[in-house]
């Protein structure tokens, strides 16, 4: 039997294959594409996501494939500096295409052992008390048996469908076009008529990705029925002209595709040896660039607990907290780029509270907020009363002999004890225990997650060993 079945390829699916293999499950990744995505939906990594590859020790890989920006416009389109005083060691965005994304993570996981089958689309599910039974498209005797399943097959989820899992939310009020093709136009000419465009279409753009190849984007003119159906050419230049006066010579499409706006939020993340993660648990509009990111933030979540529930060491309620925690962030990303759509509005209501908006902005305190909430590190899970650390993911930090993240690659939990007076006797298997200091944390301990969240502060054993049980299990011995 098989310990995880992932059920999609992309991010999501890749990410969590990843985690569960540093901790030596079981995985095989299922996709039903017999090659990975060619359409460039996303373009970047923001600040939690970086901090992920580099906890990971991957963010070299990264690095020299993508490019940082310190840029503002991430809020609504609302164009404000970078703000100061982030609460980061990576103060930037990773421009990088979704399709370099899915490779670097391809090959972590596969390095690590995933075995990943292509053109393999799962079309049925059951469920005992032992573990999970899918049924493959290729043959209906196909049958893969698997302890859990994870289903991180996008908005259109067939795990999610055949759990019953409802998926509440709003349908698609708006639909926007977008593809990569060469366009004639001279670059100085371009620039100029997209800004024009731009002061009141902020669903407009088109961006150079080089040799004379463009990312065009344009809203479309109605929502289609099935937006699985990539537009034409014709469409997306006749969307183009509507609005610029002219198409830009637009010609050569590498690919077409359409996306709505539609918002929902899957009513359950668990349904008992069955979990969604990514896409199919929470769709939004992409305002903001925050869908691949959440996605992956999901699988760096739930990666360690289902690890811990598979090796027999899962306190009660540790497998759980995955919804607990990952159910809330999507909510607020939902309510966030709900906001941004209406800010985006061309009508004269919300353009007037983009205006003020666009005003307070100028407060860095406000500026800051809402970049980190689209950045992610204003992320704070519910732990309960205690340290203002408690719950919060802990940024890199400077230690005497190198730097926190470099210590983290394993996805074990982490003890960094300024004190040298303290242990983790009876769940070293589970957590490493680092005497270094750091002049830039000022508490004495702090015991961290695998995910890097802080679980505890403080400088007394006997609290320490109360801690520990909630997030670790029951000691060894």
């Amino acid at each position: 039997m098989i310990d995880v079945i992932v059920a999609g390829g992309g991010p999501t699916g890749l990410m969590l294959a990843a985690e569960l293999r540093l901790h030596g499950v079981d995985v095989l990744v299922l996709d039903k594409e017999p090659e990975p995505t060619k359409v460039v939906r996303s373009l970047g990594l923001h600040v939690r996501s970086i901090e992920l590859m580099d906890q990971r020790g991957l963010l070299d890989r990264f690095l020299a494939e993508g490019t940082r920006y310190e840029v503002g416009g991430f809020f609504a389109g609302i164009d404000k500096p970078w703000p100061d005083r982030m609460n980061t060691a990576h103060g930037y965005v990773l421009g990088i295409p979704q399709t370099v994304t899915e490779r670097l993570l391809a090959e972590h996981a596969t390095e690590l052992g995933v075995e990943i089958r292509r053109g393999c689309e799962l079309v049925g599910l059951s469920q005992d008390e032992d573990g999970v039974s899918v049924e493959l498209a290729e043959s209906r005797s196909t049958r893969l048996r698997a302890r859990y399943l994870v289903g991180c097959d996008g908005g259109r989820s067939t795990v999610r469908k055949l759990l019953g899992v409802g998926f509440p939310g709003e349908p698609s009020r708006a639909e926007t076009l977008l593809a990569e093709v060469e366009l004639t136009t001279p670059p100085a000419e371009l620039a100029a008529v997209v800004a024009e465009v731009r002061k009141t279409q902020k669903r407009f753009g088109a961006m150079s990705l080089g040799g004379g190849v463009y990312r065009l984007v344009a809203p479309a003119d109605a929502v289609t029925e099935d937006r699985a159906v990539p537009p034409t050419l014709d469409e997306l230049k006749r969307q183009v002209r509507a609005l610029a006066g002219t198409d830009f010579g637009a010609h050569s499409a590498r690919w077409l595709s359409r996306f709505g706006d539609a918002t929902r939020l899957a009513e359950r993340y668990r349904t008992v040896r069955a979990l969604l993660a990514g896409d199919a648990a929470h769709i939004h509009p992409p305002t903001g660039g925050q869908g691949l990111n959440l996605g992956l933030q999901d699988a760096f979540n739930l990666g360690w607990k289902l690890a811990a529930e598979i090796g027999g060491w899962a306190p009660d309620g540790l497998l759980d907290s995955y919804e607990t925690e990952r159910r809330p962030v999507a909510a607020d990303v939902l309510d966030n780029t709900r906001a941004q759509m209406e800010l985006m509005s061309t009508e004269p209501g919300p353009q007037a509270v983009r205006r003020l908006l666009s005003e307070l902005m100028d407060f860095e305190e406000v500026n800051r907020y809402l970049i980190e909430k689209i950045t992610a590190v204003g992320v704070r899970y519910d732990f309960g009363a205690g340290h203002e650390l408690l719950g919060k993911r802990l940024r890199d930090v400077a230690l005497k002999r190198g730097r926190l993240y470099g210590l983290m690659h394993g996805g074990r939990g982490l003890l960094l004890d300024q004190t040298g007076r303290l242990s983790v006797a009876g769940w070293a298997d589970r957590i490493d225990h680092v005497v270094d200091v750091s002049e830039e944390l000022d508490v004495p301990a702090a015991l961290l997650r695998p995910d890097g969240h802080v679980a505890w502060v403080g400088d007394d054993q006997r609290d320490l060993l109360d801690a520990l049980p909630t997030w670790f299990g029951a000691a060894d011995g």
